[in-house]
């Protein structure tokens, strides 16, 4: 018996009603290795949208008509010409205030009020617990009862706002089938690296915990609402991947964002397959 399991008003797992176990962990595999990762990639997503939101340059390639997500919609009268699809209802921004504001509130607050990106964030950035079997060194857990945690309940609404900027990316893809040259119609790489990121995204939306809620939702009797049951089973099979398609579509907007900046900034020449 520790010292410190004899402490009183102990709590955690050396709380007097706990199995005195000496030991940190009796795990022997490397159950580090998973909380790891999944930090280090929230880390770098938020450190790589941080930095581009705030560069307010390079995001829209106006020879191929590639709008770049982060950035879309673009309505600010600081956009780039061309690239206000929707208008510019908002007027010129500070350089030190992003003209994508909108657009990050709304898909920050949706993907960082997520329970899988709560779960994957207590895991790996606040340790609460690292992993099974694994102790966090908090002494005492209040969940999210308190502000600002009590905030992350705002979920389901920014489900609905993401849903419309979906609609918008939808927007944006059908856009990027323009031909260079006066062409009217053409599509080359970009245009695939476009429309891979929407579906991802599609799958992540729709596989949303929140969205399963919606179609199936306060609902005593399926069998009087079979379209809604219909949909309902299909957002559930998708939300068994939810984890992987959160984590899949941060990828594809870092890749879709990275390619759009490149071909703006002018390294290289967006690859053609027609037009």
């Amino acid at each position: 018996m520790t010292a410190t399991s004899n402490r009183e008003g102990a709590t955690g797992i050396f709380g007097p009603t706990r199995a005195r176990i000496a030991e940190r962990t009796l795990r022997t595999d490397n159950w580090w290795l998973s909380p790891l990762t999944t930090g280090l990639i929230l880390l770098f997503f938020i450190a790589y949208a941080t930095v581009r939101i705030f560069m307010n340059r390079w995001y829209w390639a106006p020879e191929y008509h590639y709008l770049t997500p982060i950035y879309s919609p673009c309505v600010s009268a600081s956009c780039e010409p061309g690239s206000s699809h929707f208008g510019t209802f908002l007027p010129e921004m500070p350089v030190f205030i992003p003209i994508s504001l909108i657009t990050f509130v709304v898909l920050a607050g949706f993907r960082g009020t997520c329970y899988y990106y709560r779960k994957a964030g207590w895991r790996s950035l606040y340790l609460a617990p690292a992993a099974c079997a694994v102790p966090e060194p908090h002494k005492k857990y209040t969940g999210e009862s308190k502000l600002p945690l009590t905030g992350l309940n705002l979920h389901r609404y920014f489900f609905y706002g993401a849903v419309l900027f979906g609609l918008i990316n939808i927007y944006d893809a059908v856009r990027s089938f323009h031909g260079v040259d006066g062409q009217a119609f053409g599509f080359g790489l970009g245009t695939v690296i476009i429309w891979i990121n929407v579906v991802c995204l599609w799958l992540y939306t729709l596989s949303c915990h929140a969205c399963r809620h919606v179609v199936g939702g306060r609902l005593k009797h399926f069998s009087k609402h079979p379209l809604r049951y219909r949909y309902w089973t299909f957002v559930s099979k998708l939300n068994t991947r939810h984890g992987q398609f959160a984590m899949i579509s941060l990828f594809t907007v870092i890749a879709t964002d990275a390619y759009i900046m490149a071909l703006s900034a002018g390294w290289f020449g967006d690859l053609r397959f027609v037009n």
